[in-house]
Formats: C-alpha cells, structure tokens, sequence
C-alpha cells in the first residue's frame, strides 16, 4: 500500500509538472513584431531584409505561421549578429486557431527549401555537416516534417 500510495504522487506530481511547463510559455501576438522589438532594444541601429520573416503554413494544419531569419538582420552595420560558421539562427513559430504564436524550434542553418514530398510540405534544411555527423566540408541536407508542434528528421544526407 505504501508503495502504491508513493507511485501514485509521483505520477501527480510528473503530470502537474509537464502541465505547468506547458502552461510557461506565453502566447506573442506576432512574432514580426516580437523580434523586431527584441532586435531595436539590442541594437543602436537595425535594419530588417526582405527575408527577415517568411509566413507559411509549416505544420499543414491550413494556418499560417512564421519562420524568422536573423541572417536577415544587420544590427550596428554587422549582418547577422549571432550568425557562425554553423549558420544562422532560424526561430520557428506556430499560430494557434485562437489567436498568436509560440515559437517550437531554434536551428542554425545556412538556410532552407520548403517543398512538396509525398503530399506533405517539409523542410529540406542546409546545416553544417556536423549535423550530419561528418568532417568533410559538404553541406548537410537534414529533411524535417513539422507535425504538431515537433520536427520529425525525414532524412539525413
């Protein structure tokens, strides 16, 4: 009984736990506008490219949501501030059907290809072949479909 008595607090408390992590994350009513305030309060002088923000559906659940380059972001005359030989940070964002986004991924990526396998959309991502868990100095092509709110690796090569 007492054992009983201890598996079952423990299974309350996990469930109470991963609810509260869910529940952390705020909702942001545009992640354009969230970066870019992110971006003006770091920066004495920012300028955004035209492929700052990218809105597509990424989830193919017929809502769009957004795909945000930092490579696109010249901040004190440096483009791309936290941009490395790994790539750029690229912040995925979902929109929900009630309204505003929660960002699901970070990836640092020399960029991507939004394309049509099999009746789904994917991501075909360019990343640094460590990724891929080479030495050589090609690029590697990581294929990721989003489903829900995760990525699930399609592909490595």
């Amino acid at each position: 009984m007492k054992y009983l008595l201890l598996a079952v607090l423990q299974i309350a408390f996990l469930l109470t736990a991963s609810s509260a992590a869910l529940g952390q994350q705020q909702l942001i009513s545009d992640p354009e506008i969230y970066e870019k305030e992110h971006f003006q309060k770091r920066c004495n002088a920012v300028k955004f490219g035209p492929d700052f923000i990218t809105r597509l559906d990424i989830n193919n659940d017929g809502i769009i949501d957004a795909v945000v380059n930092e490579g696109e972001i010249v901040c004190d005359g440096m483009r791309g501030p936290d941009c490395t030989d790994d790539g750029c940070p690229y912040n995925f964002y979902l929109q929900v059907k009630e309204g505003g986004y929660f960002m699901i991924a970070t990836a640092k990526m020399y960029g991507y290809d939004f394309i049509k396998r099999f009746g789904n959309m994917v991501f075909v991502m360019q990343m640094h072949p460590r990724y891929c868990e080479r030495t050589d100095e090609a690029i590697c092509e990581i294929t990721v479909r989003v489903r829900g709110t995760k990525f699930l690796t399609i592909s490595k090569k």
